[in-house]
């Protein structure tokens, strides 16, 4: 969605060209994909947790028809400056963790289109991916996120692509 704007619903999210054929890649050589997620609308009142579920739950039915799961989703529910876990602070990290002992951040790589994706990245010491998408759609400080990261590509499975050949 574009900054400021909010998916609410199902109705809303948009699974992109290549994405569930990328975390099928992923799935098969055995690299844990985990989503972590701020999801200020809960604060604000614009949506509940449930409904975030909700679009988890659907998302992992459309994956699931192309092979392709989400191990884990981390949500922050919170407004900016509530907690430890709002990106790019390590909290969903550190939740993720608890769940999954076995993950290491310098052996992770984060994947995001935000500045903050970048920072939580780059705080916990893990390689850094933008996907720059739409030019209409990036966020507030796009370039700078994109200038800070260890690479930078036009899409989830171009990414993704790069990161099994170890590029």
């Amino acid at each position: 969605m574009p900054e400021g704007s909010y998916v609410r619903a199902w109705s809303d999210f948009r699974v992109l060209p290549g994405v569930p054929e990328a975390l099928a890649r992923l799935n098969r050589v055995g690299i844990r994909v985990i989503v972590v997620s701020n999801q200020r609308g809960i604060a604000l009142g614009l949506y509940s947790a449930a409904e975030v579920e909700a679009i988890h739950a659907n998302l992992q039915d459309v994956l699931k028809a192309d092979g392709a799961h989400v191990d884990a989703f981390y949500i922050c529910p919170h407004d900016k400056q509530q907690c430890n876990c709002r990106k790019p602070l390590p909290g969903m990290f550190a939740q993720a963790q608890r769940d999954f002992p076995d993950i290491n951040a310098s052996t992770s790589a984060m994947i995001g289109d935000s500045l903050s994706d970048i920072e939580f990245g780059k705080r916990l010491g893990m390689r850094t991916v933008f996907i720059e998408g739409d030019a209409e759609r990036q966020k507030a400080g796009a370039e700078e996120a994109a200038g800070m990261a260890d690479g930078r590509f036009a899409s989830l499975p171009d990414a993704v692509e790069a990161l099994l050949r170890k590029d």
